[in-house]
Order: C-alpha cells, then structure tokens, then sequence
C-alpha cells in the first residue's frame, strides 16, 4: 500500500499540473486547440486526479495502519497529525467539492456563479496541498526535486496569473471598452453592442468568442462566455445573449455606457480552418450568433457556395433574419431556415438531399448540444471527413 500511496500522490501532482496549464487560458492552446477540447481534457483530467487524490490518502493511511498496527480510525487521526498533513487534507476536501459540483447531475441545480466560485476553490485548494508535496516522503531530503517541484508549479501559476487576471486588465486599460447599445432581437434574445479603441490589436476573427465581464454591480465578478454575432471592426463588438439563466438574463436590461473587460479572443472555429472551396453552416437555437459572424465574413471563392442551414422551432425563435437575407443578397449567398420539432430534417437523407456535395464542403455548426450529436451523426453517416467538420462543443 506504501507503494501505491508514493504512485498516486505524485500523478495527482502531476496531474494538478497539466489541469491549470489547461484552464490557464494561454493563446496559443485557447487559438490552436480550442476552448471546448481543452476543456473536456481538464473535465477528464480532474476526474482521473480526484481518483488519485483519493486513493493516496487511503492508501497512506492503510500503510501507516499496517506499520504501526493501529486500527483505521487511530491510524487516520496519527496520519493528521503530522506536518502539512491538516492543510493538504482541507485541501483535498475542496478538491472532491470542485469535483462533486462539477457533475453533470449537480451542475444542471447549480447557477452558473455558485458552480464558478466553487470551482474556483481548486486554487486554494492546490495551495494547501503544495507544502504537503515538497515534505512528503518522495521529495523529502532532495533539495534539487523539491525546487524543480516549486518551480514548475510556480511558472504554471505565473501564467495562469497572466493570461487570466494580468492580460484582460491591460487589455480593459488599452481598449477602454463600453457598451454603446442593446437590441432586443427576439423574445428573451439581445444583441449588446460594444465600442473600443485599438480593437484591430485583438485579431478577432468571427467565430471566436470573448469571456465579458461587465462592470456593475450584479456582474463585475462573473466572465461570461459569448460568441461574436458580427464580424469584429476597429471600433467594435457584438454579441448576442439570450436569456438562459439569472446572469444572461439580467444582460437583457444592461445601462448603456457600462464599462466592458473583454477576455480574449478565444476559440479555433474560424475561416482559418476552412480546407474547401465550399462551405456548409448549420446553426440551432442561439448557436446562430457564431454562425452570423462566419456567414458575414468567411471567404466565398468565385463560382464557390455558401450555404446556411438554420433550424428553429418557430419563426419567431428565429434570430437575425433580416440581416441573414441581406448578408445572403450581398454575398451571393444561400439561407435555408428549418423550422418545426421534427429533427429528421437534418438527417443524412435530408442533408444530403438539400445538400448533395455535401461530403465535398467544410462544415461548420453550432447549437444545443442535442442537436449537434444529432447533426454530428447524420454527417458521420453522410462520410463526411471528420478533418472537414468544424466546432465547438460546451456540453461537458
């Protein structure tokens, strides 16, 4: 059991590691990756570190037990006893709390604020623990370990402290960011307009999305994650929020001239990405408003097609269609709107009625995460490259 105890406290070590260089938000992973497949890497990664974590203490506590011959319950008062060991064990009662809350079950009862603060307890949490780690038995007496140990933990949360609290004050103080104005859409959906300065130096391309924390008093300590919903300019943004929860619903009402720290940009599903003369886009829902962006401003090659494929359930849940009619008129581009709850309109046999060459496009979608397993399988059956198929998945 000593064994395992030594294997399992060192690749939960570890593993803490790689989960904050996951959510430290570093361009180049947020940009080359993507947002939805680091995030899931960091779902998965927790899992598997919260099991370690576990089975370390147990273990350490059935091998202190077998040494001495104390029962279970002496055994883990004697184990408490010893240095560092009360601290890393608060913190490893706030990691299994961060990792509870962070369930599927759990996270559909919380609000998205009380889930995001606790969560945020994984810091405090990692911070107990840290001294634990340099005095335990496997760094313990090796001075050129436990710096190594310091400094990588140290350089992991430099860059968790620049790239998430340091890079979006700069940006607030360099591109003094406001809201210009706010547009209901449809019901329960508003575009929020928001003009700055020097927004070229962002390199925003539709598609991406920001994490906007706006600066009042319901919203100041909340970032929210928000697609693009136009193509960005040198003056401004905009993003488009439909009222889904008590943060996103409060935007709805949000005073004109409210200061703006914008987050980013984030997010790999951009014209970048595109392998193909023609393009496919598929929205659902408010998964339209990166679709709106990329409709505006993704290249159309001469005698290429763009084609927009949006589904709702009524016409009056549809979002920006004036402005899809105008964009499709300018561009030469094709809309389709999809309306009803029959979901058999995007299945293989119907894309690829409506859309013959499919499997020759690049494909790019957002929506509810129902129906994008959905769309994902009737293009998987289409053969569609998986190379060709362009998104990004929230539903962790």
């Amino acid at each position: 059991m000593g064994l395992l105890a030594h294997v399992a406290g060192m690749l939960a070590g570890y593993g803490v590691l790689v989960l904050l260089v996951l959510m430290a938000r570093t361009p180049a992973l947020e940009r080359g990756v993507g947002a939805d497949v680091l995030a899931r890497w960091h779902g998965r990664i927790g899992r598997s570190v919260l099991v370690l974590v576990l089975a370390h203490a147990a273990a350490a506590v059935d091998a202190w037990a077998q040494a001495t011959g104390a029962g279970a319950l002496s055994a883990s008062w004697q184990v408490l006893g010893m240095p560092w060991l009360p601290a890393a064990t608060v913190g490893a009662a706030l990691m299994v709390a961060a990792g509870v809350t962070s369930a599927r079950a759990a996270r559909r009862r919380l609000r998205h604020e009380t889930w995001h603060g606790l969560h945020l307890l994984m810091y405090l949490a990692v911070g107990l623990s840290f001294a634990h780690m340099l005095a335990g038995p496997d760094l313990a007496g090796r001075p050129a370990l436990q710096v190594a140990w310091a400094l990588a933990y140290t350089h992991v949360f430099a860059l968790v402290l620049r790239f998430r609290v340091v890079a979006p004050l700069r940006q607030a103080v360099r591109h003094r960011l406001r809201v210009t104005g706010v547009h209901e859409e449809a019901p329960g959906v508003v575009s929020i307009a928001v003009e700055g300065e020097h927004l070229h130096e962002l390199t925003a391309e539709s598609g991406q999305f920001f994490r906007w924390r706006f600066l009042t008093p319901d919203h100041w300590s909340t970032a929210h994650p928000f697609s693009l919903s136009a193509a960005p300019t040198d003056t401004t943004l905009r993003l488009t929020v439909k009222a889904l929860g008590d943060g996103s619903r409060n935007l709805q009402v949000l005073p004109v001239g409210t200061w703006v720290i914008a987050e980013g940009p984030y997010g790999a599903v951009t014209p970048a990405r595109r392998t193909r003369r023609d393009v496919l886009l598929v929205a659902g829902g408010v998964g339209i408003t990166p679709m709106r962006a990329l409709f505006e401003s993704i290249p159309v090659d001469p005698g290429g097609d763009l084609l927009l494929v949006y589904r709702a359930r009524s016409e009056e849940e549809l979002v920006f269609r004036h402005e899809l009619d105008a964009i499709a008129r300018g561009r030469g581009a094709r809309v389709s709107y999809v309306l009803g709850p029959d979901r058999a309109a995007l299945s293989r046999a119907a894309l690829q009625h409506n859309v013959p060459d499919l499997v020759a496009r690049d494909v790019y979608m957002c929506g509810p995460p129902g129906l994008m397993t959905a769309v994902r399988q009737s293009l998987r059956e289409a053969g569609l490259p998986s190379q060709q198929l362009h998104e990004e998945r929230f539903d962790l």
